[in-house]
């Protein structure tokens, strides 16, 4: 049943082989499935060995001993020499183990067994030795005796038919079994030698011939991969027919070269380095590449094929991979300073990706995926790394200033390929943002549009780090880094042009946004009021521009200028939007106050047709006014005395102070078209209020009749009488007011609408008025240094004065200068607050 069992084994695994010959690649797939299928049957046939010798063995026991009465038809008899000898002994159970393991369908269950001629007892020998998978097959050198030699004839008759590609008469079944009985008879490693010599003939004889003969670059390429594609279908059909040789090796564990391997070490040796055919290749391979690189269109299939050749026969590593990475970069190192001088940075930067993306494709189709971490690095180097400065220098601002994100992404993708690559395009990134801010921080002629161009530039930048690098956050930092650098390389300006931005988007008269923009707007101006150290020089000017927004009633919306607020609040937290928040409470107050006062003269005979509304400021919250003196018309000073009775009457103990200045009244005038209805300033109102009494007045009599300023007075008249609604007749006319002009009512004027707003000329601030507010804020500066120096000092009790500064400038938020610091620190030991240690000046101690 045994020897059934593998007789339909073998036919199994002939059927499973193609009849037709299969191509190289093919060829190469089957011998690995073939080694696979080997080890994977080791364990089975170990098993099926196990259990037929147990089975040969307990028939041998009953045997008696007797002499061999004949040898084998095939002479195994010269197997054993030295009778009685150990060594001979343990020699002939090897051998047992093997013939009856493999063979034991050839002889009879009952028939003696002529395997040796020595006379000691087979059955003592078997059943002393235990015979197990560790036992190994024994090698020996036996000539051939006619029998073997008519069985190799047969099989070289077989390989010589694969070599001439006609077919082969005997059937494989019978080929196979002929290199079994050679391998059981102990000529394994004759078949070997002999079947390498046949291999090694014929690719010495005939391969040689064919390409010897062929000078065309792509002829000799193509001859060459169909004689490897040739050879290689032999080798797998004499495989097949030698298959026994591997296996026994397999099954045994010997370590020998297999059928496959003889074959690759043959041609190897024979034709690609004694020809020299392996050195012809490379050149060709790299003639092809090249030619593929310069636009011609070339079989990558037969390259592929090629390559795979090279490495099936390890010479791919050793002869072509080193020699295509030095092509290829001087291939680029040429190319691309061509490239370099004759486009622009946007077209290199298309060309360099255009051409890695070649390469990449290169490896993908038929290089060999280990030359990928070679050569790649090598194209990314030659293409960007030697000319990173250069691209650097000639295109970025170029790019940056035309917002050329689909360029700049390109670059950030190809710079990002090269060692130290994106640091330093993150260093000429903030060069450029430090170059392009400082000229529209530091320019004075562009302080009315600081601002906005800083909104502008913040988010053409934005895009820039969003879209075309990748929102990559080292990005991000250096931009906020650079922002910082050059937004306060102006002291002070930035944050009182900023505070100023902001009142001309909150005023009434701004139409321009809805407010969603509106809302975005100021979310943008908080970005960039982010970067200002100087926060309490905006906090200064922003308050002036607040209180004038609110007294005059010009604020655009309510609700944007809480939102504003908070915004603020958010950012600076409440300490900073406290006086803020203090303005806004205090018109809140003023509502109540005005209903109350209502209430108040509705119970008393009012003196004149006034309707009067005061606002009550509480004087720590709002910017500090001069005091101003005017003379008011007998009914309004009727009405201010009532109300600062009834003020002070509520509320005893507070001091009212009068601020003409910021006034505002509705007053109805008759002309000859018709009644209007006039919004003026309380300065206008009290200029008109003369012409009730009088037909024509002088400059100087009206300054003496009004005690106005004499420049203020100047802007009233000439907003009543040079401006678009001219209530007031000027002699002579002009747009100037001179001291020698003289003013009358207008009687005739007209205008169709019957509510009129007249605009009061708004001069715009003097630097005197500047440096004012800017002055007021570095007195607040010096009482919270010395708070926080107090601070320190008291919690400290001694310090080293590089301590305390070190601390000081941990404590505040504007910038502030060492020698400015140490004057505060000399005015706080005049002061008494500290001391100076008397061994040591730069120590100073607190003073309780």
């Amino acid at each position: 049943m045994n020897a059934l069992n593998r007789k339909n084994e073998l036919k199994k695994e002939e059927k499973e082989e193609k009849t037709s010959i299969p191509n190289g690649h093919q060829a190469r797939k089957r011998c690995s499935l073939d080694d696979y299928q080997l080890n994977e049957s080791k364990r089975v046939k170990m098993e099926e060995m196990e259990t037929e010798l147990s089975s040969t063995t307990t028939t041998m026991t009953t045997m008696t001993a007797m002499t061999a009465k004949s040898e084998r038809k095939n002479g195994i008899s010269a197997l054993t020499k030295a009778e009685g000898s150990t060594e001979t002994e343990k020699t002939d159970k090897k051998i047992l183990k093997f013939s009856f393991s493999s063979r034991r369908d050839m002889y009879p269950a009952n028939s003696s067994a002529a395997l040796t001629s020595s006379t000691t007892s087979l059955t003592s020998s078997i059943s002393s030795t235990k015979i197990g998978h560790s036992a190994k097959f024994k090698e020996y050198f036996i000539e051939f005796n006619a029998d073997d030699e008519h069985s190799w004839t047969t099989l070289q008759s077989a390989v010589k038919a694969i070599q001439a590609q006609v077919q082969v008469e005997t059937s494989r079944e019978f080929l196979f079994r002929k290199v079994e009985d050679l391998c059981i008879n102990g000529h394994r490693n004759e078949v070997v030698s002999r079947l390498t010599a046949a291999i090694r003939d014929h690719v010495t004889t005939f391969v040689p011939n064919y390409l010897n003969n062929v000078s065309n670059t792509d002829q000799f390429l193509k001859t060459v991969n169909r004689l490897w594609q040739q050879f290689c279908n032999e080798l797998v059909m004499i495989r097949g027919i030698f298959l026994y040789l591997d296996r026994t090796q397999t099954l045994e564990g010997l370590q020998q070269t297999s059928v496959w391997e003889i074959g690759l070490n043959i041609f190897r040796d024979r034709v690609m380095e004694v020809c020299g055919t392996a050195s012809r290749i490379c050149n060709c391979v790299l003639e092809v590449i090249s030619r593929e690189r310069g636009g011609e269109l070339v079989d990558r299939m037969l390259l592929k094929d090629l390559t795979s050749m090279l490495i099936d026969l390890q010479l791919y590593h050793r002869l072509l991979e080193q020699r295509i990475v030095e092509e290829t970069a001087q291939h680029y190192d040429r190319e691309s300073q061509e490239k370099l001088d004759a486009l622009t940075v946007p077209g290199y930067l298309e060309y360099a990706e255009k051409r890695l993306l070649d390469e990449s494709l290169r490896l993908e189709h038929y290089l060999a995926s280990s030359t990928k971490k070679l050569l790649i690095p090598t194209c990314e180097m030659e293409l960007m790394g030697r000319h990173m400065t250069r691209l650097l220098d000639k295109g970025l601002a170029e790019m940056l200033n035309a917002s050329a994100r689909a360029d700049l992404e390109r670059f950030y993708r190809l710079i990002s390929r090269v060692a130290n690559g994106l640091d330093t395009l993150r260093a000429r990134f903030a060069d450029y943002m430090k170059m392009v801010g400082r000229d529209i921080v530091i320019n004075p002629e562009k302080d009315s549009s600081m601002v906005q161009e800083l909104i502008d530039f913040k988010d053409k930048m934005d895009a820039v780090v969003n879209e075309s690098f990748a929102k990559n956050e080292k990005f991000l930092e250096t931009l906020r880094d650079s922002f910082e650098k050059f937004i306060n390389q102006r002291a002070n300006k930035p944050a009182e042009m900023i505070a100023k931005y902001v009142d001309g988007k909150l005023r009434a008269g701004n139409k321009e946004a809805t407010d969603e923009e509106l809302e975005r707007l100021l979310d943008k101006v908080m970005v960039i009021f982010r970067f200002i150290h100087g926060k309490d020089v905006f906090e200064a000017f922003y308050k002036k521009d607040l209180a004038k927004r609110l007294l005059l009633g010009k604020s655009a919306s309510v609700d944007a200028e809480k939102s504003m607020l908070s915004k603020l609040k958010h950012e600076c937290g409440g300490q900073f939007t406290s006086k803020l928040e203090g303005m806004f409470k205090d018109m809140e107050l003023s509502k109540d106050i005005n209903v109350a006062f209502k209430q108040y003269m509705s119970e008393r005979e009012a003196p004149g047709n006034i309707d009067l509304t005061v606002s009550v400021l509480t004087m720590g919250f709002w910017p500090s006014y001069p005091p101003v003196q005017v003379n008011l018309s007998g009914e309004m000073l009727t009405f201010q005395e009532l109300f600062s009775n009834f003020y002070l009457h509520k509320h005893n103990g507070r001091k009212l102070q009068w601020q003409p200045n910021l006034g505002q009244c509705v007053v109805k005038a008759r002309f000859t078209d018709g009644l209007k209805e006039l919004q003026l300033s309380l300065y206008q109102t009290l200029v008109l209020l003369l012409f009730n009494d009088a037909t024509e007045l002088t400059l100087e009599e009206i300054v003496e009749k009004t005690k106005i300023e004499d420049g203020e007075l100047r802007r009233t008249l000439q907003s009543l009488a040079c401006g678009k609604a001219r209530v007031l007749a000027k002699n002579p006319k002009s747009r100037d007011v001179e001291d020698d002009d003289t003013f009358g009512f207008n009687n005739e004027f007209k205008n169709k609408h019957y509510k009129i707003k007249i605009n009061q000329v708004q001069m715009k601030e003097t630097p005197e008025e500047q440096a004012d507010t800017t002055e007021r804020v570095f007195a607040d500066r010096q009482y919270q240094i010395d708070a926080a120096i107090v601070r320190i000092m008291k919690m400290r009790k001694t310090l080293a004065h590089n301590l305390l500064l070190s601390e000081i400038y941990k404590q505040l938020k504007f910038p502030v200068k060492p020698a400015d610091l140490k004057k505060r620190i000399e005015s706080l030991i005049e002061r008494d607050y500290m001391e100076r240690d008397k061994n040591n000046p730069t120590t100073y101690h607190y003073v309780a």
